[in-house]
């Protein structure tokens, strides 16, 4: 089997190339062979290219902020020369309300400022390869998890005042924390109170405070998911799922992953399953 070969272009007058040379070496590392073409490139120059040099997939990268003209014509360029089935992605300095644009003109993918090269070379094989397997996105909130001092204390207002349903309270020992279930349409407000001085409620009580401790999304396979996001980098408090509340399976990215929101991934299990 050959290496995959990647074309690394500047399109337009953009004079800045370091980014482009990091992720054409970073390409390298990952075995492939990379074509970078230069600075000031035109769209048909760059899709000449891809064509001489056969090779896969054609990586756009721009900093010049020209990329909703220059992006949509190196597609254009490709398809009139007989080429539209090379894929092309982009990245580089792209605001993220630019990026349906971009996509709906026919950029497979667009990887910001900021986005592991593990992660793109991953998506470069899967997409060469026809292995490519799309992560769906989370099912729903499961439910956002609130830190209290207490319980029964704080019960009151979200009952009496909200006018919640308590669906039940059971203790996590996995988590050190007792936590009360609160219906609220398809989703829940959890109030977590922890078991005690070692559980990681109680240190979040002692540093910040009252509060929303964590949002939890619903995922359909959460050891997939863990593994996929360990592969792209993402730091994970924990290696592996654990057991969680009702029955679930749960694992944490770590605050640092999200700007500084804890996030939860959390499997319940399938009806029957139970």
């Amino acid at each position: 089997m050959r290496p995959v070969r990647v074309l690394i272009a500047k399109a337009g007058l953009d004079g800045h190339d370091r980014g482009a040379l990091v992720i054409a070496q970073a390409l390298r590392d990952q075995g492939m062979e990379v074509i970078y073409t230069g600075l000031r490139q035109s769209p048909l120059q760059i899709a000449l290219a891809a064509i001489q040099e056969d090779v896969d997939v054609v990586g756009l990268s721009s900093l010049s902020g020209a990329h909703r003209s220059l992006f949509p014509k190196v597609i254009e360029a490709l398809r009139e020369s007989g080429a539209g089935d090379i894929p092309v992605i982009g990245g580089g300095v792209i605001p993220p309300e630019d990026i349906p644009f971009l996509e709906e003109k026919g950029i497979r993918k667009i990887f910001t400022s900021g986005a592991s090269t593990q992660l793109l070379a991953d998506y470069i094989k899967e997409l060469v390869r026809g292995t490519q397997k799309k992560m769906e996105s989370p099912e729903k909130i499961s439910h956002i998890g609130i830190a209290v001092n207490s319980i029964e204390q704080s019960l009151p207002f979200y009952l009496d005042v909200l006018g919640l349903k308590l669906e039940k309270v059971e203790e996590v020992p996995d988590e050190k924390v007792k936590v009360a279930f609160l219906t609220i349409g398809e989703s829940r407000l959890e109030l977590l109170e922890a078991l005690d001085e070692t559980s990681p409620v109680h240190r979040f009580l002692e540093k910040k405070g009252e509060g929303i401790h964590h949002i939890a999304l619903e995922v359909a396979d959460i050891n997939e998911r863990v593994v996929q996001y360990k592969r792209q980098g993402i730091r994970m408090i924990s290696d592996k799922p654990v057991s969680g509340a009702g029955n679930s399976q749960i694992a944490f990215l770590h605050p640092k992953a999200a700007n500084g929101v804890l996030i939860e991934l959390s499997e319940h299990p399938k009806e029957g399953d139970q």
